[in-house]
């Protein structure tokens, strides 16, 4: 049965990942009654479902890191603001380095993190094993534990939560309903259209993970974004794992592994991703045609081996993969878009925007609907590129950041 959409809406959503379904819950429980999210895919079915679930308290400055804390806290508390559970695993995280280099990161981001009010401590190599027993501790320089970090065991189960969040504060959700054109006049949006027909809005969000350029060049916009592929595998279970053991993210590999479905998670960085933009590929693809290329985790997988040895060669549940969206600086794109007012924008995932989904909805609504976010994103906005981006440089700083994920990027020419 074919969806019947409403002619107006006091918001419509442009995408229904993490980023788009938290900012429709967050803007219907602050009042707005008619939000309408709509998505060309099924809902919840593109990267989102596909992310790793974990959430991060140690971030590289201090706005992220309350944005971090916020949104584990928004998990934690959205039963009782929503009467809609979200499963999460109290599991706290290890930091972990293996080369002096590396050892000294983690220092600095614990001295850090302490002056941010982030709980977090080193430890001995043996007292990460004993937290995280699928560990070896002989190549390990430096750990630190962060006791307040979760994750979600299967990341689908937090798309349904803000889905249903949403619908029971009055929004409205649509799948296998594109938006084609976001309307502008004289500057300002009014409305957007589907195949369906058109919704005159004057407040559109552009959360369309890694289409959410090719939304905005319908209203005469451009983003500085690319999507990039990252993939991660599951084992079957392994003897020894438990749900409560720790994430670990070994620093000097760009590898995270965690307890799932009694076996473990791993998945990385890579030092050669694979840039790849939807708009080009036709409108047949969606993200289950993102290339898979399983050489990739058995190349992580080795290069931990001296550290999580039962990696090496384990049987494997799933390997999956999808496309992050990344800017030249590593940063979130929250906000207004300069130039067309009413349009706003939630991308640049940069590795983490499944974790911070809870926080960056919540404070984009609060700006939509009050004129003010709880935490001061401005930092974060698109106003902080002063100018466009070639192609190719857009790209390779997108990738040095990708690249660069679990080490300090010098701020210098990204910004333009």
């Amino acid at each position: 049965m074919e969806a019947r959409l409403p002619s107006e809406a006091d918001a419509v959503v442009v995408g229904t990942g993490a980023f788009g379904l938290s900012v429709t819950a967050q803007l219907a429980r602050l009042g707005y009654r008619r939000v309408v999210a709509l998505d060309r895919f099924a809902v919840g079915s593109q990267t989102s479902p596909r992310a790793a679930g974990l959430f991060k308290s140690v971030q590289a400055d201090e706005l992220r890191t309350r944005l971090a804390r916020m949104a584990i806290e928004t998990v934690c508390t959205f039963e009782r603001d929503t009467g809609v559970t979200v499963p999460f695993v109290a599991s706290g995280s290890l930091m972990i380095a293996r080369t002096a280099r590396h050892a000294a990161v983690i220092d600095e981001e614990v001295e850090a993190a302490r002056r941010w009010g982030v709980e977090v401590d080193t430890i001995s190599p043996a007292e990460a094993v004993r937290l995280a027993p699928y560990l070896s501790a002989g190549a390990i320089v430096r750990a630190a534990s962060v006791p307040g970090d979760i994750y979600i065991e299967e990341p689908v189960s937090l798309l349904e939560a803000y889905r249903q969040a949403a619908e029971r504060f009055g929004a409205s959700v649509f799948g296998q309903v594109p938006v084609t054109k976001v309307i502008v006049s004289r500057g300002a949006v009014t409305g957007v259209e589907t195949p369906l027909g058109t919704i005159r809005t004057e407040t559109v969000v552009d959360a369309a993970g890694a289409w959410v350029r090719a939304v905005a060049r319908t209203a005469g916009a451009d983003l500085p974004i690319v999507p990039l592929r990252h993939q991660l595998a599951i084992s079957h279970p392994l003897a020894g794992v438990a749900p409560e053991q720790p994430i670990v993210r070994i620093f000097d590999a760009a590898v995270y592994v965690r307890p799932c479905r009694g076996g473990l998670m791993w998945g990385g960085f890579e030092v050669e991703p694979l840039p790849l933009d939807p708009a080009a590929m036709g409108e047949g693809f969606s993200i289950d045609r993102v290339p898979l290329d399983f050489r990739v985790l058995e190349g992580f997988a080795a290069a931990v081996r001296d550290t999580v040895a039962v990696l090496h060669g384990a049987a494997v549940q799933e390997h999956r993969g999808g496309l992050f969206t990344m800017t030249p600086d590593g940063r979130f794109v929250v906000g207004p878009v300069p130039g067309v007012r009413g349009l706003w924008v939630l991308s640049g995932c940069n590795g983490s925007g499944f974790s911070f989904s809870p926080a960056l909805g919540r404070v984009l609504a609060e700006w939509i609907v009050t004129g003010r976010p709880s935490i001061d994103v401005g930092p974060l906005t698109l106003a902080r590129f002063v100018r466009a981006f070639a192609e190719e440089e857009l790209r390779a700083a997108a990738i040095h950041q990708y690249t660069h994920y679990y080490e300090p990027v010098e701020e210098t020419s990204e910004r333009g």
